[in-house]
């Protein structure tokens, strides 16, 4: 478990140096894909309604649950945080078998969930994956703050402790300038993690793209 832990990491590093010399292609992939577009846009569509406290709550009821005996056809992934306070399906205002979601503390993805990943684009037909992270996590907060961590936790803080560094050599807050730039470090793992989702991305088959969820406003903004 270790050796897995540590390649992660080490992914995660070289990821980070990667993006210092190539654009990240997830903005130009859903631009130029309408499929991809408009499964953002049910997300952003939805977020507006929760934050301004219209959400309608679709496809939650009995017709629904019937509809998707058969199976799921989500049309986006949410990787996200384990937050409590971040329910990727409330937020945008999703019902049942409209997003598969993953969810770990600190939105971080290690092998498990990139096969969850996989398993969702390759198998199911989903074409975009949004990486959330968010004010306040509590996660990122211990990452920036050093010292031990105990138990597993530490384990969770080693995978942001790349985002903490690239966010030090930024302005404002240090806490929040490393939750974004540990969406986009995920974002550029998941989009680079081979053989299956990197070839994909490639392809233009999947958009990853990475955002940000203000707790105070309710509202997720693209980064």
């Amino acid at each position: 478990m270790d050796n897995v832990r540590f390649n992660i990491a080490e992914r995660l590093q070289i990821d980070y140096d990667n993006q210092k010399y190539q654009k990240f292609r997830g903005i130009q992939i859903m631009i130029n894909d309408p499929a991809i577009n408009q499964a953002l846009q049910l997300l952003i569509e939805g977020n507006k309604r929760f934050a301004a406290m219209n959400a309608t709550h679709p496809n939650q009821g009995k017709e629904r649950r019937d509809e998707v005996k058969g199976g799921q056809k989500p049309f986006a992934v949410i990787v996200g945080c384990s937050d409590s306070r971040i329910p990727p399906e409330i937020l945008f205002d999703q019902g049942i078998g409209d997003v598969f979601v993953i969810r770990l503390a600190g939105n971080i993805v290690d092998d498990t969930a990139l096969g969850s990943i996989e398993y969702a684009v390759d198998h199911l037909g989903a074409r975009l994956v949004v990486v959330l992270g968010h004010a306040k996590c509590g996660a990122v907060t211990a990452a920036t703050q050093g010292g031990e961590a105990h138990g597993h936790i530490g384990s969770i803080v080693q995978l942001i402790i790349p985002a903490v560094e690239q966010a030090r050599a930024k302005s404002g807050d240090l806490i929040d300038n490393s939750i974004k730039e540990n969406a986009r470090l995920v974002a550029a793992t998941i989009s680079s993690s081979k053989p299956i989702l990197s070839k994909m991305a490639e392809d233009g088959k999947i958009a990853v793209v990475p955002a940000y969820y203000d707790i105070d406003t309710g509202m997720v903004e693209l980064l």
